[in-house]
């Protein structure tokens, strides 16, 4: 495998404008990840509470939970890279100023959950910008490998940040975090500047119409398509209740382990190597498998199991590996299934529903998680979510079970019977039916 991860692993680079905008991301979220870790402690210190960890969470994607399905309606309508040089100049000035505060003692805990929510409505637009430019980038025969690449670069950063980020704050306070997180966006807005406008494959923009209609027809097609509600099913269990951690590794790291700031870093650069791992094998795949997608599913729920189980910090430090490794199994899949799957004209919508439950439900969890261990603690709350995730993936195995026995029953065929087979069993996969028939 190594000596093939040259040339198929990193293919995507070969396209000039992906490349420029994978270095300048892999700067930005070593400082956003740094930045995460900052404002957990800088809340724990101010408030010694759980439940505000649970509420600054909440109130950071509390905007996404609002805002971002509308927000996929205007990313179908303006040029994407213009969208992310807005925003991401707007999450360089919210770093700044928080860092400033911090700096000069004024900040207060009102101070973090304000600009908490400001982050929150940036990303909102930000996100379902950033996923649905990608195969504007690359096209569709890079996409796969362009997802997980961009995997990669996250948890690369998610290695990297935690770690400097902790030391950080055990050296310097967590304004050094925010500081150099404010000067990380100036690689990403550098490149975007940089980039060769007539090298992007820019989808087709939908023309200003009624949002609410557009946004009801982007609603209606995930709806409708089994590959797009199977993904719906799986990601609003395990996004709502197993994608929390900015909430759960500070509480498991201070109260479960007893752990400072540091080894609460190493926990997510731990975690960060997995994921790394993961994003590399996905990398040299073609095809993004709804094998791959279940078992990443079903492993991700069984590592927090185990994670709520562990008592002592080496072990959770090694279960934090595959939790990373499941995690971004999945996640890529389910995302690269979705843009193979949706129309270029509704990618912007699709995408903005693949954020809501991602990033966007997190209030309910953060709270959720909040409540629960500030009375049951961190374990039995990280167990309960474990279960609850559980039942989100036996759903969406019932759903892909039913729907896969009631597709070919009108046509007794070895190929697909119906659009919404070829959509279940994916681009690929529908390929390699028809040429063995």
């Amino acid at each position: 495998m190594i000596s093939v991860l040259p040339f198929h692993a990193f293919r995507s680079l070969r396209n000039y404008n992906f490349r420029l905008f994978w270095g300048g991301q892999l700067i930005s979220q070593t400082g956003t990840w740094m930045q995460s870790v900052g404002q957990a402690w800088l809340v724990l210190d101010l408030s010694h509470s759980p439940l505000a960890l649970g509420t600054v969470t909440a109130l950071q994607t509390l905007p996404v939970l609002l805002f971002v399905l509308f927000a996929g309606v205007f990313v179908d309508r303006f040029p994407k890279r213009r969208l992310l040089l807005i925003t991401q100049t707007t999450a360089m000035l919210q770093a700044l100023l928080l860092a400033v505060l911090v700096s000069t003692g004024a900040v207060q805990l009102w101070h973090v959950y304000l600009l908490a929510f400001l982050l929150g409505a940036v990303n909102a637009l930000d996100n379902p910008t950033r996923q649905s430019f990608v195969i504007e980038m690359v096209g569709r025969e890079d996409l796969v490998n362009a997802v997980a690449l961009n995997s990669m670069l996250m948890n690369s950063a998610r290695i990297v940040g935690p770690a400097v980020g902790g030391l950080l704050i055990a050296w310097v306070g967590v304004a050094g975090c925010f500081y150099l997180n404010a000067g990380s966006f100036l690689a990403v807005l550098a490149g975007l500047l940089l980039m060769k406008p007539h090298l992007l494959r820019t989808s087709p923009r939908k023309p200003s119409g009624h949002v609410l209609g557009q946004l009801a027809e982007g609603l209606g097609y995930a709806v409708r398509t089994p590959t797009v509600f199977l993904i719906v099913i799986l990601m609003g269990a395990l996004g709502t209740f197993g994608y929390n951690f900015n909430t759960t590794l500070p509480l498991l790291a201070r109260d479960a382990l007893n752990a400072d700031s540091a080894a609460f870093g190493a926990l997510l650069s731990a975690m960060g190597v997995g994921s790394l791992i993961a994003a590399l094998v996905v990398a040299t795949a073609k095809e993004a498998t709804v094998q791959r997608l279940f078992w990443g599913a079903a492993a991700f729920t069984v590592a927090i199991a185990a994670i709520a189980i562990s008592r002592w910090y080496p072990v959770t430090l090694a279960l934090m590996v595959p939790l990373g490794l499941a995690s971004i199994s999945f996640t890529t899949s389910a995302n690269s299934r979705l843009q193979l799957t949706v129309p270029d004209a509704l990618r912007g919508r699709v995408m903005s529903i693949y954020t809501l439950l991602f990033m966007g439900t997190t209030p309910i969890g953060g709270l959720f998680t909040g409540f629960l261990a500030e009375h049951l603690g961190i374990q039995w709350t990280l167990g309960i979510e474990a279960s609850i995730c559980g039942l989100g993936v036996a759903a969406g195995l019932l759903y892909y079970q039913r729907t896969r026995r009631a597709a070919p029953s009108s046509q007794p065929s070895s190929q697909p019977s119906s659009q919404s087979e070829a959509l279940l069993i994916g681009p690929g996969e529908v390929a390699d039916r028809l040429r063995s028939s």
